[in-house]
């Protein structure tokens, strides 16, 4: 008798917590630009679902790891590949370890064959001797990554971050396509469709031309002179590049093939990157290159800035380095724009230093996304640039683990409650997620368990990164960032229909965009269907 009452009670309770719950959920959707009609039943499900894996982070991660994660719109490909990698390509290309630095290096004499044993002295091994040595191979990993990494004097996450690049990137050129593979492939185990990567092309020509020009402040006869001096000459070789990348990933992957791996279904485009702590003549020569490539090859989908913002170059020269972007993009207006910038926090740099990156990307340099905006609350005016960012709808790239390990910036510390208040569109990101020993599903369970969020908080965000990626075409819902209705022509259309109705079909075909937020639909009816 007493049990049955118990249990009644409890389940009372129960009733009571879920309704306060949903009560709740409705109320936070408001906040945080959701849509204006409340969750469905598939939504609710998946809701209780999560609520219920929120119990153990391992039944957490294995709940998000199948849920769509649509993009990943800020993802450094060579940061993505894992130290694993890296130790194995440079083994195939015979490159030299410096067991001091545990960095690599080319032999001082080239190899006469493919299996010819690298040349290496001073102090320096061949890769292939991590093979051998279990010790070596451990310290490449943690050199190469985050792993293990303890803060000491003269050590902080951040110089071990960055200087993890200069240590691997030997063994990068002509290993293209294997890290398209390797990054696509770990996506397609998380459900996620779509990647922007950034990656850097070859500027060694621009960079030349740049230096024997000199700077000139008229940013207008500047571009001319660089253009007369031939730069556009290195993009056949970067659309060359990434030509023999796709056969590699094409045929990694067996694409077309009746045994086609997962990973072929991920499109993947690129970012051209920027090295923003060059004097200030070859970064303009670099930008200006990257524009002329986005607009002669759609793989290129936008440009971004890279390289520690902190860094005295970067700093110094950063107002500048956002009216080059301003400048051009007047000159380039169909090629997209997205800029790290708010990649700062207190004691990094003076207090005056966190003044107004982010306010200049946006403002200046027409940002249409910022990459980490960490420092938002710091800028001069922050609110009014926060509403300024929700009325154009310039997303903010959120990496938190990345955030954590290199600026020491998390919790209740980092901007993500504050941007999702004033309805700034925001997504997730990896950053580097090889460097950091990450992936996509990391970051959902990290959010969960950080701040809380529910299941249409997170799908609100990967709605939001189908929206902002940079592909050609209209979007599937009539406003920007409200995903409540979607256009007329797929108005009679169930998500899951294997067949469209004509204006439907018409209409994805002729929109990339449109058609890649229509399968983000497809695959959440069928996650939550399978609940």
């Amino acid at each position: 008798m007493c049990f049955a009452k118990t249990r009644r009670w409890m389940e009372f309770y129960l009733v009571a917590v879920l309704l306060f719950y949903f009560a709740s959920l409705a109320g936070a959707q408001s906040t945080a630009s959701s849509p204006p009609a409340g969750p469905s039943l598939a939504e609710k499900r998946a809701e209780l679902n999560l609520l219920a894996a929120r119990a153990n982070p391992l039944a957490l991660r294995h709940f998000l790891l199948g849920m769509p994660k649509g993009a990943d719109l800020h993802n450094h490909l060579a940061g993505a590949v894992y130290a694993e990698s890296w130790i194995r390509s440079a083994a195939e290309d015979h490159l030299c370890v410096d067991l001091k630095e545990h960095s690599y290096s080319k032999p001082k004499a080239a190899s006469t064959g493919d299996s010819a044993p690298s040349v290496c002295n001073n102090g320096k091994v061949p890769a292939e001797e991590a093979f051998k040595n279990q010790e070596l191979y451990d310290a490449l990993v943690d050199a190469f990554s985050m792993r293990g990494f303890v803060p000491s004097s003269g050590n902080t996450g951040h110089n071990h971050f960055f200087s993890t690049f200069d240590k691997f990137f030997p063994a990068y050129p002509g290993h293209l396509g294997e890290w398209v593979d390797e990054v696509a492939t770990r996506a397609a185990v998380q459900n996620e469709q779509y990647l922007e990567l950034m990656h850097t092309p070859g500027y060694g020509q621009a960079a030349s031309v740049a230096h024997e020009i000199g700077w000139r402040d008229d940013l207008a006869a500047l571009r001319i002179a660089l253009l007369k001096r031939g730069i556009g000459g290195e993009l056949s070789l970067a659309r060359a590049e990434l030509d023999q990348a796709e056969v590699v990933r094409r045929k990694s992957e067996h694409c077309g093939q009746p045994d086609a791996t997962a990973a072929c279904r991920v499109e993947v485009r690129f970012l051209c990157q920027v090295l923003r702590g060059f004097p200030k003549e070859i970064v303009f020569a670099q930008t200006l290159s990257c524009f002329e490539l986005a607009k002669v090859d759609a793989r290129y989908v936008g440009i971004n800035f890279v390289m520690p913002e902190d860094g005295y170059t970067s700093m110094t020269d950063y107002a500048l380095q956002m009216r080059m972007v301003g400048f051009l993009h007047d000159l380039y207006p169909k090629v997209h724009i997205s800029l790290h910038a708010g990649e700062l926090a207190p004691g990094l740099v003076p207090y005056e230093g966190l003044c107004c990156h982010i306010r200049l990307a946006v403002e200046q340099a027409h940002a249409e996304r910022i990459g980490h905006g960490v420092d938002v609350m710091y800028e001069e005016k922050p609110h009014e640039l926060l509403k300024e960012m929700a009325e154009k709808h310039v997303m903010a790239e959120i990496n938190l683990t990345s955030n954590s390990v290199i600026l020491g910036v998390s919790g209740k510390e980092h901007p993500l409650s504050i941007y999702r208040q004033f309805h700034v569109p925001v997504a997730l990101s990896t950053d580097d997620e090889g460097v950091s020993r990450i992936d996509m599903t990391h970051e959902f369970v990290r959010a969960v368990e950080t701040y809380g969020l529910g299941y249409v908080d997170l799908k609100q965000m990967v709605r939001t990164s189908m929206e902002h990626t940079f592909l050609p075409g209209q979007s599937l819902w009539v406003a920007p960032d409200e995903f409540g209705r979607v256009v007329p022509a797929c108005t009679s259309d169930s998500r899951s229909a294997e067949k469209l109705s004509p204006s439907c079909g018409d209409f994805l075909r002729a929109n990339e965009k449109a058609r890649a937020q229509w399968e983000l639909e497809r695959r959440f009816v069928a996650f939550e269907g399978s609940l």
